[in-house]
């Protein structure tokens, strides 16, 4: 898309960003150094609480996970919009997916998916991305998924 009008697609998508989650301990939500930002991991919280809590595999479906997993991708691009503002993204670089996982669960390619894929709606091709999908035992206050980002910028 010319010209960085990602605001534009967002709304032309029907997706509102939501309020930048506020840090739960002594860090920033996303930190710029020259043409790239870095995101804090973004755990699916929506209006400050956690959407959903447990292991995907368990209490969370792969299906939930990889909307959880969106939900983490739309706190990343607020973060990112926050500090530069969502229309200087010129690509994004790389997801880090982190799935919370029950024992045996080896799904955390299609969970991560929830991320990429809606990066790839909003940004088209200069949402292609690489990407880690990693299986962990515990997140932060339970959750089941978290998201970083690096996107190169403006």
């Amino acid at each position: 898309m010319s010209g960085g009008r990602w605001s534009a697609r967002l709304t032309e998508l029907g997706i509102e960003l939501p309020p930048t989650v506020k840090p739960v301990a002594a860090y920033v939500p996303a930190v710029r150094t020259g043409n790239l930002v870095y995101t804090a991991g973004q755990v699916p919280m929506v209006s400050g609480e956690m959407a959903a809590t447990g292991k995907v595999g368990a209490e969370i479906s792969p299906e939930q996970g990889r909307e959880l997993a969106r939900i983490c991708a739309l706190n990343a691009l607020s973060a990112i919009d926050s500090l530069v503002g969502l229309d200087s993204i010129v690509r994004i670089v790389k997801v880090v997916g982190f799935v919370a996982s029950a024992p045996g669960f080896g799904g955390q390619p299609g969970v991560v998916n929830g991320a990429s894929l809606l990066l790839g709606e909003v940004f088209g091709d200069a949402g292609a991305h690489a990407r880690s999908a990693v299986g962990v035992s515990e997140l932060p206050l339970g959750a089941p998924v978290e998201v970083e980002l690096i996107v190169e910028v403006a």
